[in-house]
């Protein structure tokens, strides 16, 4: 047998060459809890993690919107792949033939050869720019600029920096020596077409070229500054079958094993801030390239680290993007902190300025939580030396701390406010309680079905989970389906007594996909078993059965009893139809039949187990 057209042997080198773990963690950040690894899951918003991982059985659930699976179905559920694209993936990576599968669409086979194609251009184009900074006259202007700022030959090299030289086609002209459709070029962003003349001209020209890379390290395009007055001072790459600006972050590639290993992460503005603070010792420092920081790239940064610093310009529009980036961080469950510069100074500069080791213990570890950013960024709104600008700026803050969910917390701002500006403590902790509480009465306007608000904690309406109440067979199922996916005796002894006996649908086909894994010579594999699965459903119930474990199973005694607990269902479910049926037959006056069935409920109730 095989899985979508591909070898059941090839899946299962794929999935021993690729550790679970290691397939997740490119994407999701994991802690270690006990036997299991805990994030938050990539496949729907959480600020509480309830995806886990499991690499004794190498499979990944999550309880909360029931995605579960192998690897495989992990990078299909991530990269939006079918079965055979992930396998091919994963064996691509690892060096495994896959050979004949799957018929791809000629869509997926044209556009699969578009995107090879221009990562290879893009590859060849990195190592140009490079090469004409460092090793031709043309280069030399933009070398001396790069000197100028503090550019180490170091950091050149460490981050692909180069140059695109002013003339028009000089890119043009060696990518169609080398072969490459210039049409698709213009398409992926490397080349803009000429209008009236016809033909290509090259899309970056005299400017200092930074290539933006993938999460594995391709280089998917380019950021190019421009040398004279040219605007715009800086110019990306447009979208491209390979280049989403709403998903990728800067330097993300390099940062990532520094964010794994502190769980932290420095949000920059630009390459330039992140390539000094890479130099300060700062290498967890990631940029949104110039943009606002958009939902998607929030939630690839929460998935990979729990804390963030926001590090933006010390100008009012690096500290409006700063605060705006607050929300879209904490909305996806991120702890954000924000690094306060001086007004005017971009970390480059202060860098520059102070040295690295100032910026990292003066601007980056001093960085103050959200809420006392929020409270700086709105004080300078106000004058301060008025009492009436006094007193809106105390309750605009009080405003502020009142959205604080930690008690704590909000103890600790009041009392702040209350010895910086001489008011009583209990007065400005009433007027918090008083604003609390109409926050809360207009939120729960209209639902009646709201919890009151109390001084003692308030996060919201509570919501509880109905506790999962099954009988006795489901249960009993569930428990041995578990066992059976760790035991081929089990498995077959249970074919052997039980057969398809199994009342819930799910499991009467998990049931059959195990009995025929195994009847083909295959080793109790979790992950390789999943693997055999194709229903969404199927797969997602039999990561919550295989999570339950084994521990459960102490003795030939038990396998018993959930066999009988489940035969017992089943006769109880036949007793029942025939009781009907008497009933049915009584009122009908066919009182024969009714005689007949009796007897049937007789011998019926004696082979109960």
């Amino acid at each position: 047998m095989s899985n979508g057209r591909i070898p059941n042997d090839v899946i299962d080198s794929v999935l021993k060459r690729h550790d679970i773990v290691d397939v997740v963690g490119r994407y999701v950040h994991l802690t270690k809890q006990g036997h299991y690894l805990k994030g938050l899951c990539p496949f729907h918003s959480e600020k509480t993690p309830s995806f886990t991982v499991t690499p004794e059985r190498q499979i990944f659930h999550c309880f909360g919107c029931g995605a579960g699976g192998s690897a495989i179905h992990f990078i299909m559920g991530v990269e939006g792949y079918s079965f055979g694209e992930a396998v091919r993936e994963l064996a691509k990576e690892a060096g495994i033939e896959v050979g004949v599968g799957d018929e791809p669409s000629e869509q997926a086979i044209k556009q699969n050869v578009e995107k090879t194609s221009l990562l290879a251009a893009y590859e060849f184009t990195s190592k140009l720019y490079p090469y004409i900074l460092k090793n031709t006259d043309e280069g030399k202007p933009a070398m001396n600029y790069l000197r100028s700022r503090g550019f180490s030959d170091k950091l050149i090299d460490t981050f692909q920096i180069g140059y695109a030289p002013p003339r028009w086609d000089t890119l043009a002209q060696l990518l169609e020596k080398r072969g490459f459709d210039l049409a698709l070029m213009e398409k992926g962003g490397l080349l803009s077409a000429r209008q009236e003349a016809g033909g290509y001209v090259d899309k970056f020209r005299d400017r200092i070229m930074f290539p933006i890379c993938d999460a594995k390290g391709a280089v998917i395009a380019f950021g190019g500054r421009a040398l004279g007055d040219v605007q715009p001072k800086y110019l990306n790459s447009p979208e491209s079958i390979l280049f989403n600006k709403s998903r990728t972050l800067y330097n993300f590639h390099m940062a990532r094993p520094h964010i794994r290993k502190s769980g932290e992460l420095v949000l920059f503005e630009g390459y330039v801030d992140v390539i000094k603070a890479w130099e300060a010792g700062v290498e967890n420092g990631i940029a949104t390239m110039g943009t606002a920081l958009t939902d998607e790239q929030a939630k690839v940064i929460r998935n990979n680290a729990e804390r963030v610093i926001v590090s933006y310009d010390g100008d009012n529009a690096g500290q409006n993007a700063a605060y705006k980036s607050i929300a879209i961080l904490e909305k996806v469950g991120c702890q954000v902190k924000v690094a306060v510069l001086p007004s005017g100074l971009d970390p480059d500069e202060y860098i520059k300025t102070y040295g690295s080791e100032r910026f990292a213990r003066e601007i980056i570890e001093a960085s103050v939580s959200s809420i006392k950013y929020k409270l700086l960024y709105f004080r300078k709104n106000y004058k301060l030396q008025e009492d009436g600008e006094k007193l809106r700026y105390i309750q605009h803050a009080l405003k502020i701390v009142a959205g604080v969910t930690s008690p704590v917390e909000r103890e600790h701002y009041v009392k702040e406010l209350s010895s910086e500006f001489h008011y009583s403590y209990e007065i400005l902790w009433q007027n918090l309680n008083e604003i609390r509480l109409q926050t809360e009465k207009n939120k729960n306007h209209g639902d009646n079905n709201a919890k009151p608000w109390n001084n003692v904690m308030n996060n919201g309406p509570v919501k509880e989970r109905a506790p999962s109440l099954h009988p006795a067979y489901h249960n009993a199922e569930q428990k041995l389906l578990a066992v059976m996916m760790h035991d081929r005796e089990i498995s077959q002894y249970v074919e052997q007594h039980l057969g398809g006996q199994f009342h819930v649908e799910a499991h009467a086909a998990l049931a059959a996909y195990l009995y025929s894994y195994y009847a083909q010579g295959n080793e109790p594999n979790v992950s390789s078993y999943i693997s055999t699965l194709q229903d969404e459903g199927l797969v997602s119930a039999a990561c919550f059965i295989a999570d339950m474990g084994v521990s459960h199973a102490t003795s030939e005694k038990v396998i018993d009893d959930y066999i009988k607990s489940i035969k017992q269902h089943y006769y109880q479910e036949e007793l029942k139809r025939k009781e009907e049926a008497r009933t049915e037959a009584e009122r009908s006056g066919n009182v024969l039949l009714a005689a007949q069935i009796g007897l049937e409920l007789i011998k019926a109730k004696r082979l109960l187990p």
